[in-house]
Parts: structure tokens; C-alpha cells; sequence
């Protein structure tokens, strides 16, 4: 008997090319791999990541997480993370979908939901089964990749009842905290997205605390609890991913990036750098490059 589940999986199947795919329904990405990757650094924004078939681990901070069609993952902040395809070949690829989160949509449907507001401060991330009320609405979402001209109108419609069956769930109350602003997990939210718009100047603890409105040492703890980093660690993988960034888009003197992130030493960048990405700056940097030329270069399979 077919199931949500194999419908789906064959909806993304006709629509995937390898690598991640941005689809014409708004937000909704596919990612496929046909076989077992690195454990590649990168950044999550807000994000509900569904796998169809095979299987991903996720580090962020020393936490790893693995899930694969029974489960889903979700992040409700941006985080800086590592992931790695962990099942996957050409005749059986990896499949996923993933959608990122529209937090004013949340916020609206909390007040229809009417519920009291979490005070505690949890994990932004997590992993839970997929029930069948989620997969029957994940279908009827993707079903509108072969009815493009349904998507203006059915698109923000399912993608409600997603994020609603999202809240119903185990992960509904961390998803619950960060849009609500009171809570201590809303409040290191703002904190948050201080570090990544002033990444490149020097982290005060003191000064972040005040903008969550909490002691330092309280702050600290919760910053922690939510991210699974501290704060100079969430702000030093801030900056080596937009230092990648630059050398790859801007090739030149390794020195004046690792400046215009807001290192002062150059030493130290390449140490943290060669740390976080296995290999020197330079060296990585042309490597991405040659990479990035070859793809563009390679005919593909009709």
C-alpha cells in the first residue's frame, strides 16, 4: 500500500538535481546526494528539514544528531553547525525536504492556538518521529511542485498546517519560546542577531546580557542552552564562515580578511581557520574554487 511518505518521495525524486534545489513554493528547498559527504560547516537559519530517504548527522556544539525518514529535524534560531550525509548511493540517494521558517506565520497561528507562554529556556534544535498528521500535510504541500499555477493561493494555506502539526509536536514549545519575545529563548534570540550583525567587533558578554536583560552569568547559561555554544564560540563560527565566504568570492590577501572579520592577528585566523576547516585559508579558498569550476564545467545526464 502506498503511503504519504512514498508519494512524497516520489514527487522530489522527479524534481531534484543533485546538490539543493530552490523549488517555485516559496521557502521550500530539496536537497540530494548520491552518497556519503564530509561533515561540511555551514549556517542554519530557522529551518524544518524532512528526510525521504537515507540519512544526516548534525553537529552543533558537541551535540550530535542523527535522523533520517522517521524523524525530522528543526531550528528555530540561526545556529552555526556541521552536517554530513550518512546514508546515501547513486541507485538509493539521499532525499530531503526543507523548509525555512516564516516566523510571523508562527506568531499568528500561536495567537489562534491561544496558549500560555513558556517562560523556560530550552535547546533551539531538536529532532522528533514524524507523525502521520505532519506527513499527510507535508503532501499536500509538496503536491503543489506539479501544480506551479495552485501555489499563490494553496501555498501559504498548507505551509500553515505544517507549521501548526510543527507546534502540536514535541518541538512545539522551543518553537513557541523563540517567536515570543517575553521568554528568556526570545530574549537570547535578540542577543543573537546582535552577534551576527556586529560579528566583526570585539564580543562583550556585559553588553549582551543587557540587550536579553539578564545578569551575565545568566545570559551565559542560557546562551549556551539554547545554541549549544558560548557566546565567543557562536561569534568566532560567525566569523570563519563569512571569512570563507569572502576568500571564495574575492580571492586575494588572506591577511585583510581575516582583518575585515575583526581578527587581529593573523596567526590566530589561520590557526582557528585551519581548525574549523581542516586546511589553511588559502589553500581552502582555491580548493572551493577549482571545485566550483569543475561542476560549473561537467555535462550532466539527461
Amino acid at each position: 500500500m502506498t503511503t504519504p511518505f512514498d508519494e512524497i518521495r516520489e514527487l522530489v525524486r522527479r524534481h531534484a538535481d543533485n546538490g539543493q534545489t530552490a523549488t517555485r513554493v516559496p521557502r521550500l528547498l530539496i536537497t540530494k546526494g548520491t552518497g556519503r559527504t564530509a561533515m561540511v560547516p555551514g549556517f542554519y537559519e530557522p529551518m524544518l528539514c524532512l528526510v525521504l530517504q537515507g540519512a544526516k548527522c548534525v553537529l552543533i556544539g558537541d551535540q550530535a544528531l542523527h535522523y533520517d525518514q522517521a524523524s525530522y529535524f528543526v531550528s528555530s534560531v540561526e545556529l552555526p553547525a556541521s552536517d554530513q550525509i550518512v546514508e546515501a548511493s547513486p541507485d538509493k540517494p539521499y532525499l530531503a525536504l526543507s523548509l525555512k521558517l516564516d516566523m510571523g506565520m508562527i506568531a499568528e497561528i500561536l495567537l489562534d492556538m491561544r496558549d500560555e507562554v513558556e517562560t523556560s529556556c530550552t535547546a533551539a534544535f531538536g529532532t522528533s518521529l514524524v507523525t502521520p498528521e505532519l506527513a499527510d500535510a507535508w503532501l499536500r504541500f509538496v503536491r503543489l511542485l506539479d501544480k506551479p499555477e495552485d501555489i499563490g493561493v494553496l501555498a501559504p494555506l498548507f505551509e500553515r498546517e505544517i507549521l501548526y502539526r510543527l507546534l502540536q509536536g514535541p518541538q512545539g514549545a522551543m518553537i513557541h519560546q523563540l517567536v515570543r519575545p517575553e521568554s528568556r529563548s526570545g530574549q537570547i534570540r535578540r542577543a543573537i542577531g546582535h552577534i551576527r550583525h556586529h560579528f566583526d567587533a570585539p564580543l562583550k558578554v556585559e553588553e549582551l546580557a543587557g540587550l536579553a536583560g539578564m545578569s551575565a552569568s545568566a545570559f551565559y547559561r542560557h546562551f549556551k542552552e539554547v545554541t549549544a555554544l558560548s557566546p565567543i564560540q557562536y561569534q568566532k563560527r560567525i566569523r570563519l564562515l563569512e571569512a570563507r565566504r569572502r576568500l571564495l568570492a574575492e580571492p586575494g590577501d588572506t591577511a585583510r580578511v581575516a582583518y575585515s572579520v575583526g581578527y587581529e592577528s593573523v596567526t590566530q585566523f589561520t590557526r582557528e581557520y585551519s581548525r574549523q576547516f581542516g586546511v589553511p585559508p588559502a589553500r581552502d579558498a582555491g580548493h572551493l574554487r577549482a571545485q566550483a569550476s569543475s561542476d560549473r564545467h561537467t555535462p550532466t545526464a539527461e
